[in-house]
C-alpha cells in the first residue's frame, strides 16, 4: 500500500530583517530544517544544464515574452521588473504571482516529500510572503520572528547597504508586526544573544514536537 503519511508543515515567517534566515538554521540544528522558497524559486527559474528550459520558465514566458530570457534559459530579473512593477502593471505582477507560486507550491511539496522519508517529521517552510502566497494554508502551524522595528532598520541597512529612509520604506511595504504576530502560533523575538535565541528555539521545536505527536493520525 502507498504511503500516504507526510511531514508536518510549519510557515515560518518574519519581516525584513528579524532574522529569519539565523532561527532557520538554528531550528535544523534542533532537527527540524527549512525549505527556503525564494531558494526554490530560483531554482525554478535557473538556466538547466541540459540546456533545456524548465516548465515555470516556460509559462513566464508565454505569457511575459521572450524578452524576459537570458541566452542560458535563465529569468532575466531586471527585465521582468519593469513589466510587473508600477500602479499600472498590477495585472502583471498578479499573473506574475499566480505561476510562480503554484510551481513553488508543487516543487516545495516535492522536497518536503523527500525530507519526509529521509526521516524528518517536522519541516519549517520559510516563505518571505507566506500568507500573501496562500502557501500558511498548508501548514498546520505559523512561527513568526519578530524584533523591535529600529533593531528591524539597523540590521537592514547593515546587511544590504541602505540609508535609513529606503530601509523604512522597506519595511512600510511588508505586513506590519502586530498583524503577522497575530497569524501566527508561535512568535520567536529575534533581539537576544545567541544562547537565549537557542534556549527559546528549544522550546518552540519542543512544542512543535508535542502538537505532531497529539496529531499523529493527521501525518
Amino acid at each position: 500500500m502507498e504511503d500516504k503519511k507526510q511531514a508536518m508543515l510549519v510557515g515560518l515567517c518574519g519581516r525584513s530583517g528579524a532574522g529569519k534566515g539565523y532561527v532557520a538554521k538554528l531550528f535544523a540544528a534542533e532537527g527540524i530544517p527549512s525549505i527556503d522558497t525564494d531558494m526554490v524559486y530560483r531554482s525554478l527559474t535557473s538556466a538547466c544544464a541540459d540546456g533545456e528550459i524548465t516548465e515555470c520558465m516556460e509559462e513566464l514566458i508565454r505569457y511575459f515574452g521572450d524578452s524576459i530570457k537570458n541566452t542560458d534559459n535563465s529569468l532575466n530579473r531586471a527585465v521582468l521588473r519593469t513589466l510587473v512593477f508600477g500602479e499600472d502593471k498590477k495585472d502583471n505582477l498578479q499573473r506574475l504571482n499566480e505561476i510562480t507560486h503554484r510551481h513553488i507550491l508543487k516543487k516545495t511539496m516535492e522536497i518536503a516529500d523527500d525530507l519526509y522519508h529521509a526521516g524528518y517529521s517536522i519541516i519549517l517552510i520559510d516563505a518571505p510572503v507566506l500568507f500573501e502566497s496562500g502557501f500558511d494554508k498548508f501548514c498546520t502551524s505559523v512561527v513568526c520572528v519578530t524584533a523591535p522595528e529600529e533593531l528591524l532598520v539597523q540590521r537592514i541597512m547593515e546587511r544590504d547597504s541602505l540609508d535609513k529612509e529606503s530601509a523604512e520604506l522597506r519595511l512600510k511595504s511588508q505586513i506590519p508586526r502586530e498583524e503577522l504576530e497575530a497569524k501566527a502560533q508561535y512568535v520567536i523575538e529575534n533581539n537576544v544573544d545567541k544562547p537565549e535565541l537557542i534556549r527559546r528555539i528549544k522550546s518552540v521545536a519542543e512544542s512543535l514536537e508535542e502538537l505532531r505527536r497529539n496529531n499523529k493520525n493527521e501525518f
